[in-house]
């Protein structure tokens, strides 16, 4: 079985939708393993707030569109690797056919094709996040409160810091982001997601609880210097985390694919759905959001299994 080379007849051997760390690597080593790709990235990161990404190896601190670039940089080096950058999918169907059949992948974007048909298609799209309904919390999201503790937490080390969120992992959450603080304060916005039990285990551990809605976020330019409740207290914090509401970026897909309780794709250990030819790595897969490292690591893992899975060989993989 041969690999489709014709990017030019928009037959390609893999569609990857979503530029990010996980689409961007498979990417790199579908290139490297001559499949004819094409990316499809709508330009909107979800890390577009964040100042420096933490974590990745030999990239530690890196602005994450520095990130990107450094990897579309790359990619230019692999010409049967083709990326739309402004573009979006809009929808994504299987026709069944002789060879096996394709995908048939509907685009939006100025200067991409309507219609790309692709053999297989790995869905790295990532997530959409609704942060807690707090004023002004964007003014300090990705510069004092950030969502990751194992990417930012120790930039924030040993500092008085806040959790902000309205979700049952709060009090899991809190624990462990009192490893890079002793001085924690969980705010709930008015929401009951803690029980007396949680709070007694929290307060036990040093971890302070406010239950009032918080009415501002106090500090200048992204600096964050305290919180205000609707008690009138305001509590120091010179920056925290805030525990979103993630969505998978899903929609386009017009096909029966297995999803788990929070929508994220439900894929096998090397990134298969249940769909024959769509794979899935970063975000949109579960068990949901990870590091951008981690995010990169599935995504090469899932190309050498497209790759592997096109020529029709079976590995242990």
């Amino acid at each position: 079985m041969t690999m489709a080379r014709a990017v030019g007849a928009q037959v390609v051997d893999a569609l990857i939708v979503g530029g990010g760390p996980a689409g961007l690597s498979a990417a790199l080593n579908l290139g490297r393993a001559r499949a004819s790709v094409a990316v499809i990235d709508a330009d909107r990161p979800r890390n577009a707030a964040t100042l420096r990404s933490h974590g990745f190896l030999t990239r530690d601190g890196v602005p994450p569109q520095e990130l990107r670039r450094l990897a579309r940089a790359e990619l230019e080096a692999y010409p049967q690797v083709v990326l739309h950058g402004r573009t979006r999918v809009t929808r994504l169907e299987r026709r069944d056919g002789p060879d096996g059949g394709r995908f048939e992948v509907r685009l939006e974007g100025r200067q991409a094709p309507s219609v790309i048909h692709a053999r297989t298609v790995l869905a790295a799209t990532g997530l959409r996040e609704t942060l807690p309904d707090v004023p002004n919390i964007r003014g300090f999201y990705g510069m004092s409160l950030f969502s990751c503790a194992a990417c930012d937490g120790w930039e924030l080390r040993d500092r008085p810091l806040a959790l902000i969120g309205s979700t049952p992992d709060l009090a899991a959450r809190a624990r462990l982001i009192a490893r890079w603080s002793d001085d924690l304060t969980v705010f709930t916005h008015g929401a009951q997601v803690l029980d007396a039990a949680d709070e007694a285990e929290l307060t036990a551990s040093g971890i302070g609880v406010v239950r009032s809605p918080i009415t501002e976020l106090v500090g200048d330019r992204g600096v964050l210097t305290g919180i205000t409740v609707a008690t009138g207290e305001t509590v120091p914090a010179v920056g925290g985390f805030v525990r979103p509401r993630w969505h998978p970026s899903l929609d386009f897909l017009a096909v029966a694919a297995e999803v788990d309780g929070d929508g994220h794709l439900v894929v096998d250990r090397s990134g298969r759905t249940s769909v024959p030819g769509l794979y899935a790595a970063g975000d949109a897969a579960a068990p949901g959001p990870q590091q951008l490292i981690v995010a990169a690591g599935q995504g090469a893992r899932t190309a050498a299994v497209i790759v592997q899975d096109l020529v029709g060989v079976v590995t242990a993989h």
